[in-house]
């Protein structure tokens, strides 16, 4: 069964509009595990607009599941992950000014930079995924990062879906074959929701993991929590 991973950005960028500390950051990730959640993933950004650094270090030692921390490779967050030695780390080409993830690393213009930093993550002991659109000359510059996995940048995926889910879904399918065939672990992310899920799962083969974030935290301020995370899950078996 794919493995799901919440993010829990959207939990941050609530308790960050008043200060303090509600909602807890670190007790809704506990909560998600309990409820279900394989994995917590976290985003920091260098404005720390929701989740913050401390946050990260706060989570590291409560974190039971898989520990993903996602973002844009400044040296601060480079550091930030070596210190944390998450189970993975998830190289994302956002810039600092960006709202949110809106594209894949070029690997081809990008191998050396990436090279660099993939072999620092590895030398820790971090498996390593890095963000790529569905174009194959992408994934196969993928490999020659060193990269342990992908994670398949999904927003196209989820826009096209309610006009034609067949054609939304095809180029993911054919990037997800190649990736398998150059012997690349397959996560994906952004945009999937209890809408698209299920459909996504079961067309892309030998899919190891979703983070799902604005979706699942959207949907629990209806159904709750715990119950959401259980109707995630049921899409993934």
């Amino acid at each position: 069964m794919t493995r799901l991973s919440v993010n829990i950005n959207k939990i941050a960028t609530i308790r960050n509009a008043r200060g303090g500390n509600t909602p807890n950051v670190c007790k809704v990730a506990l909560d998600c595990e309990r409820f279900g959640a394989e994995g917590i993933t976290v985003h920091p950004r260098p404005d720390e607009r929701h989740i913050r650094y401390q946050d990260v270090r706060d989570l590291k030692s409560l974190v039971t599941t898989e520990f993903n921390i996602e973002g844009y490779p400044t040296r601060d967050f480079i550091d930030l992950v070596v210190k944390a030695k998450p189970a993975q780390v998830t190289l994302v080409p956002d810039p600092p000014e960006a709202l949110t993830s809106n594209a894949g690393w070029d690997t081809v213009k990008n191998r050396d930079i990436l090279v660099e930093i993939i072999k620092e993550f590895k030398a820790a002991g971090i498996r390593t995924s890095i963000f790529v659109d569905t174009d194959l000359a992408n994934i196969e510059g993928a490999v020659a990062t060193g990269t342990d996995r992908i994670e398949l940048y999904t927003e196209p995926y989820a826009t096209n879906y309610p006009k034609n889910k067949e054609e939304a879904i095809r180029p993911f399918v054919i990037a997800a074959k190649k990736a398998h065939e150059l012997g690349l672990e397959i996560n994906a992310g952004h945009d999937l929701s209890l809408e698209n899920l299920k459909y996504f799962n079961d067309n892309i083969p030998n899919l190891t993991e979703v983070s799902i974030g604005h979706a699942l935290i959207s949907d629990s301020l209806y159904y709750g929590l715990e119950n959401t995370i259980q109707m995630y899950l049921r899409c993934l078996k």
